[in-house]
């Protein structure tokens, strides 16, 4: 395996990390943090898939990064109001 590969690996084991915190209840779905480990996870993934691609787990993750980021930003908006 190459780096790339790792760092797909890593990625893959963040974003399954924030969903089981999630389901375990230590962190909520609109929590900054679960954010961005879904964020940073996906990113990761997509870096790997320029060296080894696939449309449709390029096309997901892509979209999985855009969603944590526009959640980020939701949160972050809806903190500036309270």
């Amino acid at each position: 395996m190459q780096w790339h590969d790792w760092v797909g690996l890593a990625g893959v084991a963040v974003v399954l990390l924030a969903f089981f915190l999630l389901q375990a209840g230590k962190l909520h779905g609109n929590a900054f943090v679960y954010q961005l480990l879904n964020a940073l996870g996906a990113a990761a993934v997509v870096l790997s898939l320029f060296y080894n691609f696939n449309l449709s787990a390029f096309v997901v993750e892509t979209c999985w990064v855009a969603i944590s980021i526009y959640g980020m930003w939701r949160g972050f908006k809806q903190r500036q109001w309270e």
